[in-house]
Formats: structure tokens, sequence, C-alpha cells
């Protein structure tokens, strides 16, 4: 657990995490927890059982903001792309008059990365760091979906050029991720919708609009999803579309070839039967001739069926 003082975007490192239940002359303390140091920080602050419970539970948490008598109590997802792979993250915020407290299991890439924006903002009140820190989990989102955009771009292509049975189970595992991700924007949307229009004595009037900007990305971001869902479905059918059309490939080389051989097949029959009075049966070059004659036959015939594009 790290508490720290900030002030006009200025951190100081507190050591005693009592120091931050009196409010600073200027300023809020963030303290940086973990699930183990709740036991510590439920009786200082008075923070909600439910909230606790909630916070050590390791389910997945969905969404949500609860208003409380000495704070709010608001948990969102962070979301990270690893090897191809989506992961969200549980982010528990404890918004007070005078701190914050933010409780994960795992390293939040979101909260390092708003050490620099508080600076820069010169951040002085922990309402501010709401708003910043809400705003960089949504931009994290749309990151993910250009990725996630790039990534069927090339499914599309591969199953274009060259299709393969594995292609079926990537369209169907991103898909599931995509629905995934949907049925997680929706409830976090409505938390930003709350903290844009709902009356709240810890949201100041001014940063109000700034949280509906926020929620206006995550209306796009949660609609670029929809239409990410309907690529995935015409993904599919593409997948079936080139399988087909490569089976009827095959079936069609397979019935020219069939047919090629057919005259010939026919040929050897005829010199195979047991007469003894056969049309250049005691011929000396009577053997060679029937095969050059076959291979002219087969040859003709695959000339013709490449004129005519059969192959």
């Amino acid at each position: 657990m790290k508490t720290r003082l900030v002030q006009d975007g200025i951190f100081t490192l507190i050591e005693d995490v009592t120091h931050a239940m009196e409010a600073p002359e200027h300023g809020f303390y963030w303290i940086d927890a973990d699930t183990e140091d709740l036991e510590i920080l439920q009786p200082l602050f008075h923070l909600h059982e439910l909230a606790v419970e909630d916070c050590l539970t390791e389910e997945e948490q969905r969404p949500k903001i609860e208003l409380y008598d000495s704070n709010y109590f608001i948990v969102i997802n962070s979301i990270r792309f690893d090897d191809e792979e989506i992961f969200l993250r549980a982010l528990n915020i404890f918004l007070g008059k005078h701190y914050i407290i933010t409780v994960t299991r795992q390293k939040i890439n979101e909260l390092r990365a708003l050490k620099p924006i508080l600076w820069e903002e010169e951040v002085a009140a922990p309402d501010r760091f709401l708003y910043h820190l809400m705003d960089l989990v949504v931009d994290n989102y749309t990151s993910v979906g250009d990725r996630i955009e790039v990534k069927i771009e090339k499914l599309e292509e591969d199953i274009l050029m060259h299709t393969k049975k594995s292609h079926l189970n990537e369209i169907i595992g991103l898909r599931s991720e995509i629905l995934w991700l949907k049925k997680v924007l929706v409830p976090q949307k409505e938390v930003i919708s709350t903290l844009n229009k709902k009356e709240l004595r810890l949201i100041s009037e001014p940063l109000k609009k700034y949280f509906g900007d926020i929620y206006e990305n995550a209306v796009k971001i949660s609609e670029t999803f929809d239409t990410f869902r309907d690529l995935m479905g015409n993904l599919r059918e593409a997948y079936q579309s080139s399988l087909a059309n490569r089976a009827n490939e095959i079936m069609r080389v397979f019935t020219a070839l069939t047919t090629i051989f057919m005259p010939l097949t026919f040929i050897t029959g005829i010199y195979g039967m047991n007469f003894e009075y056969i049309p250049g049966i005691h011929w000396e070059y009577g053997g060679l001739a029937a095969v050059i004659f076959m291979f002219f036959v087969g040859i003709s015939m695959l000339v013709l069926f490449r004129k005519k594009d059969w192959l």
C-alpha cells in the first residue's frame, strides 16, 4: 500500500496512512492498495462492508457505482491485449471528499500512465483524478478495438487467400471475445452516464461535462464492437463460401482427370483383350505406337479443357 499526497500534480509519499484521515489544506490523498490492505483501510475510512466484500471476491465484477454516505464505490474494468489474448482486470475505486482509494489484484497500466497526466494537468482534487483515470481506461478500449480491427482484416485476407480449418476456430474465438467485451461495455457506459448526469456531491458540476465526453467515446466504442460482431458473421460466411469453392475446384479437377483417362482406359481395354487379330498387335512398334497415341489423346484433351477454362 502506498499513500501519496497529491498537490497540483506533485506527489509526496506519506508513511502513515492515518494522516490521510484528515483533509489536507490543499490537494488530496491517493491510496494505492491491494485487497489485503482493506482490513486496515475499512475502519479508517468507513468503507462499506458490501463494497469491501466485492473487492475481495475472486469472481468477475460487473462495472457499477454505489453511493454511500462518506464515499462512492466504483468498479470499472481495465482492458489489456497481450499475446493476441484479451484480459479484463477489475479496478475498484473508493472516492471520498479528500481522498481516493484504488484497490487492485494485478498491476493496472492505467495507474502508471496516470502519474504524468496528473503532473501535467496539476490535478488537486480526487474527482479530477477519477476523470483522468476513467478517460485512460476508455482510451485503452479504443486501442484494443483498433487492434481487433487489424486482426479481423488479416483474418479476412488469410481466408480469401488460403482457407484453413483453423480459421473457423479463430473466427469463433474472436467473436466470443467481442461479445464478451460488448457485455462489459454496457454496464461500464452506465457508470460513466451516472457520473455525467446524476447529481453527485463528490463530483464538481463543471467536471460532469468532461464525463459526458468520456461517455460519448464509450458509446462510439460500443458501436464499433457492434460492427465487429457483424463483420465476424460475414467472415464466417466467407469461410464457408471459400470452403465450398475449394471443394468445387477439387471436384472439377478430379472430374477432368477422370474424363481424360476414360479414352485411355478404353484403348488399353481393347488391346488387353485376348484376341489374336487386333490391328498392330503383331507389329514390332505396336506397343510404342499405342502409348504415343494415348499420350496424344490425353494431351489434346488437357489442352481442350484449358482452352475451355474447365481446368
